[in-house]
């Protein structure tokens, strides 16, 4: 339950302002239709996150020991700082509409531009940090769908109203206390 509800919160926080989020309000006022640009980003998250989850957590398990989960400490911490840095989205950056129309191109460009995202990455570290790659996709695919649902359902009313820089600070926070925590651990100081 802790590796769902850390990834959760990690991720939710992590994701609002991020470039995935800015994705989903450019792929809703394309096309205009929620209900698949949901289902496109719920796959591609599932999909994306467990892989994610899987590669850290059978990498935790092949390099298990003080030095790996230094390593991984110093990963959330790193991730704390490079979520203080906004993200941008570029127009042209934002995917063509295609004929696949708004679910296969939704799941695409969010399997794809999620690639080496700073969500992606806190999945991967989460996955070694719990070893539980199931538990740990579900709380990452939850937070993913806290931030991005509201931002395709809403917009960029969302955008103008969410002080992001708060935001990045809560999320930012946490990346660090979990990586300060997992060095204590490490060091048999807790």
């Amino acid at each position: 339950m802790a590796a769902t509800l850390t990834s959760t919160a990690i991720v939710a926080l992590a994701e609002i302002g991020d470039k995935t989020q800015l994705l989903a309000i450019v792929l809703a006022a394309r096309f205009k239709r929620p209900a698949p640009i949901v289902l496109g980003i719920l796959v591609a998250t599932l999909a994306n996150h467990f892989l994610a989850a899987l590669v850290g957590s059978l990498a935790a398990g092949w390099f298990d020991g003080p030095a790996f989960r230094y390593a991984v400490a110093i990963g959330f911490i790193a991730m704390a700082a490079w979520t203080l840095v906004p993200d941008k989205f570029d127009d042209d950056e934002a995917p063509a509409v295609s004929r696949g129309g708004a679910f296969l191109t939704t799941l695409i460009a969010f399997f794809l531009v999620e690639m080496g995202d700073k969500t992606q990455v806190a999945t991967i570290a989460l996955g070694a940090r719990f070893h539980d790659a199931v538990a740990v996709t579900m709380g990452t695919t939850l937070g993913m769908m806290l931030a991005n649902v509201p931002a395709v359902l809403l917009g960029g009313e969302i955008v103008k109203r969410v002080p992001l820089g708060v935001v990045r600070l809560i999320a930012a926070l946490f990346f660090a206390v979990l990586g300060i925590v997992l060095l204590l651990a490490t060091a048999g100081w807790l």
